[in-house]
């Protein structure tokens, strides 16, 4: 059976990979002995990947180079450079600030796996990351001929890496964890696992877009945010399959799509970048009224109180949420006028779902600042009502809230009496 029609068999629709125009190299990668025989090496190397012997084992390293103009979804990979520059200039600190950095610092990183689960029973066969020069963008990656070769494998890929930070999506949580069991296993013939920053991607995403998006996986974000359409490409979930049956057969059709799919993973994790970076970046006229709230949301998060009041501001006037958390930061100033007005605008609002929130803000606020009892009864009992409508049992969490309100009332009542 043809390669193709196993390919079929996994996937009816799957399609041969379409080629993309790029410029595929073999420089600076470490020589190979000749301790063992490399199967399909001649097409191995028409491919742009040649053999890394190392104690009798071997694995493949592929390199391929694209230029700076070259445009991956919404923007060309070049335009990482002038966000870098603008990181330099920001005097807001964030997780993801790549001030005090150079772009080549920047290690997108993916793996592809035999399995979702992680652990030691999951092995990396493919390790594949980009860097970004002065002139290009660099794209290398690590194969694992078959099981038994992981020495090999590492030992290419730690000798060779130069890097500060990662960039991931997921990588915290699924890759660099899996990266450290693997290591493990042959960590007595290979370099330490270097210390290194860390950016996972998916943090930033959920924060973002978790509540416009029906998920956050790449693919999604790839389509829905930056406008990657990719053709022909092989599902992340056939990879590991695919991987089997090339272990088995040597045939190199199909691991050669698992190589693109992973080549487009990483080159799309320097275009989320940018696209992030722009988002997060303070002086940013790229955001719609959802990502300025959840951007101030994150660097009133982070402490960063005044970047992220500049921001309510700017949509304050349209989001319940905004005036609401601006709110919180005037009273936190003691500007308690300020506050009553905020959080008055943010519980007229029609669309906020959360007005008890802010009738219990304006109740307190009324009562120990204004001294005013009857509209802070009132805002109480409106807080009390609404928080009523939502509970659909007497569970014991509620009950305790209940009390929170019940007593605010009862107190407000008798200085009312007094």
């Amino acid at each position: 059976m043809s390669f193709k029609n196993k390919l079929n068999r996994m996937k009816k629709h799957l399609q041969p990979e379409k080629q993309v125009v790029e410029t595929e190299r073999k420089e600076n990668i470490p020589p190979a002995s000749k301790d063992q025989s490399v199967p399909n090496e001649r097409e191995w190397e028409a491919y742009g990947a040649i053999p890394f012997h190392f104690h009798e084992e071997y694995c493949m390293i592929r390199e391929v180079e694209y230029p700076l103009d070259y445009r991956h979804g919404r923007y060309s990979l070049g335009e990482i450079l002038p966000v870098m520059e603008n990181w330099q200039k920001e005097t807001a600190a964030h997780p993801l600030s790549a001030k005090g950095h150079l772009c080549k610092d920047l290690f997108f990183f993916d793996t592809e796996t035999t399995g979702l689960s992680g652990g030691a029973g999951t092995t990396i066969f493919l390790l594949g990351y980009a860097r970004v020069l002065e002139d290009k963008v660099v794209v290398r990656q690590h194969l694992l001929p078959s099981p038994g070769n992981e020495v090999a494998l590492y030992q290419s890929f730690l000798q060779e890496v130069d890097y500060t930070t990662l960039v991931t999506y997921n990588g915290k949580a699924f890759d660099w964890p899996q990266v450290k069991t693997r290591h493990t296993l042959v960590r007595e013939h290979v370099p330490k696992l270097p210390l290194f920053g860390h950016f996972d991607l998916l943090h930033a995403s959920r924060r973002l877009w978790k509540d416009t998006m029906e998920s956050v996986r790449l693919a999604n974000v790839e389509r829905e945010i930056l406008g990657i359409k990719r053709e022909n490409d092989i599902p992340g979930f056939l990879a590991p399959m695919i991987y089997f049956d090339f272990v088995k057969t040597h045939e190199m059709e199909g691991i050669k799509g698992v190589l693109k799919h992973n080549e487009w993973d990483v080159l799309t994790l320097i275009t989320l970048y940018i696209h992030l970076s722009k988002l997060l970046q303070t002086d940013s006229e790229t955001r719609n009224e959802k990502e300025e709230f959840e951007v101030g949301r994150w660097f009133d998060s982070l402490g960063q109180k005044q970047v992220a009041a500049s921001m309510y501001e700017n949509i304050v006037e349209q989001s319940w949420g905004a005036s609401y958390k601006l709110g919180l930061i005037k009273k936190r100033e003691e500007k308690y006028c300020e506050a009553i007005e905020l959080f008055l605008q943010s519980y007229s609002h029609e669309e906020n779902p959360k007005k008890e929130e802010a009738a219990i803000e304006l109740s307190m606020l009324l009562e120990h600042k204004e001294k005013d009892y009857v509209s802070a009864l009132f805002y109480a009992e409106q807080a009390f009502g609404f928080w009523k409508g939502k509970q659909l049992s007497g569970r014991r969490g509620e009950i305790k809230n209940s009390v929170k309100y019940t007593r605010r009332i009862e107190r407000l009542k008798k200085k009312m009496e007094a």
